[in-house]
């Protein structure tokens, strides 16, 4: 989510944009992805999704603005989304993002009260990103993030927690293929046993552990990047295999 062209950061999937004809700044695409999984979490059900982006850089500056969605492609209408966020990347090994998740409806008779931003009401939640490292000359990275306002995750005294997520990774080769290892946790303990609402799930722990793999297949004089993923949930007892294509 929200993490276009910082290979594995965050999410095991890779995108891949093509720039718009009119304007090298302006980047679009989309993947298709067979199940929606996010830091360790199944947000899309049991279907296949499509999960398109915009992003806009502003020249050499390192700062851009965009926006990313996913929308079910089965009938069960399971975790769409919709977002937008703010990126700085300074330098290579900095990456500064916030994020704006939020998670529409699909039923065309439900209002979803989008430009609702009241603390107490608000279907947004706004997230801070840091993300050092991951370069080709230092291919290991940190990123911590943190909701910093909205709908967020409750303790168990019903006040927001600011619901934090860690990850470490490291980038490599294997076999022709571009490659990422990472393991994530959700430091919170949100003790739901007393009432509390997890952001991550039910408890502290180990949410997004695996291995991302990345190619681009020529077919026909046609490039075509596909990536797949691995992915364990050992705080939930998951586990996932996620293939997926670029447009």
């Amino acid at each position: 989510m929200a993490c276009l062209g910082m290979m594995f950061h965050l999410t095991p999937i890779t995108s891949y944009g093509q720039e718009s004809e009119n304007n090298s700044n302006l980047t679009i695409g989309a993947d298709v992805v067979s199940r929606y999984v996010w830091r360790g979490l199944n947000l899309g059900g049991s279907s296949p999704h499509v999960q398109p982006f915009i992003e806009y850089e502003f020249g050499q500056s390192g700062l851009a603005v965009g926006a990313w969605g996913s929308y079910s492609l089965g009938f069960g209408m399971a975790g769409t989304e919709a977002d937008l966020y703010l990126s700085y990347t300074p330098v290579d090994w900095l990456n500064i993002t916030i994020n704006d998740y939020f998670f529409p409806s699909d039923d065309a008779f439900e209002r979803n009260d989008y430009f609702n931003y009241k603390k107490d009401e608000t279907g947004h939640t706004f997230e801070a990103m840091l993300t050092l490292g991951g370069t080709d000359n230092f291919p290991f990275y940190a990123t911590f993030a943190m909701n910093f306002y909205g709908d967020d995750g409750v303790d168990d005294q019903g006040e927001s927690y600011n619901a934090k997520y860690i990850e470490l990774g490291y980038n490599t080769s294997i076999g022709g293929m571009d490659a990422g290892f990472f393991i994530g946790m959700a430091p919170d303990d949100p003790k739901t046993d007393q009432g509390g609402a997890g952001w991550y799930g039910d408890s502290a722990g180990i949410i997004n552990l695996g291995l991302s793999l990345a190619k681009t297949y020529n077919v026909a004089d046609v490039s075509l990047p596909v990536f797949s993923s691995l992915i364990f949930n050992p705080e939930a007892g998951n586990i996932f295999i996620v293939f997926g294509l670029s447009f």
